[in-house]
């Protein structure tokens, strides 16, 4: 029995050897996005309104507590299903629109330009006659997309969009991709009160 045992197990890796392993490529999982439909975040008290999808959620930000003044109009636009969220801040201008701005630079430049292949900023001009920046940063960074939107006498709001998961360009692009056309959607709906 062992000797009959043995040839066939011999006979089945001569056989084997035969074939030509062919690797097959990286790939993701595909993804299926919902469709784009929008509601109007309009909260009592926050100095403005916006248009934000129906398949996320706001959230206010709790990095500061009790009576801290500085980010109560703070918001994190939630998306549970990409694992990913807009980090939203808000500031009012007083006498200090220059520090405002070249804090936002900062933050798309000197915290992403060791690991960013490449970052693109873009003047907006929003249907509502605010301006700002929008930027794409490429590469494997913690964010692929911020923006910031001003009427430069009196507000000041910023938004960055984060993955809570390892930067890869590849698998996370179709994703900032779709989610580039609401942060756009955002800005151009955004309104003062």
């Amino acid at each position: 029995m062992f000797r009959l045992f043995s040839v066939l197990l011999l006979i089945v890796l001569f056989a084997s050897c035969n074939s030509e392993y062919t690797p097959r490529p990286k790939g993701y999982f595909r993804i299926d996005f919902p469709e784009r439909a929008y509601r109007t975040f309009d909260q009592p008290g926050y100095p403005y309104t916006f248009e934000y999808p129906v398949y996320a959620e706001v959230v206010k930000d709790s990095t500061f507590f009790e009576d801290d003044v500085k980010g109560q109009y703070w918001i994190n636009i939630d998306f549970p299903r990409f694992n990913g969220k807009i980090y939203v801040s808000y500031k009012d201008v007083n006498n200090n629109f220059d520090a405002l701005v070249t804090d936002a630079f900062n933050m798309a430049y000197k915290q992403h330009t060791s690991r960013a292949s490449g970052i693109e900023d873009s003047l907006i001009q929003t249907p509502n006659g605010l301006s700002g920046v929008f930027f794409k940063l490429s590469g494997n960074t913690a964010t692929g997309r911020q923006f910031f939107i001003t009427d430069s006498t009196r507000h000041f709001l910023r938004g960055a969009l984060y993955f809570d998961a390892t930067p890869n360009e590849d698998s996370l692009g179709i994703v900032q991709r779709f989610l580039m056309e609401d942060m756009k959607h955002l800005v151009n709906t955004l309104k003062w009160k």
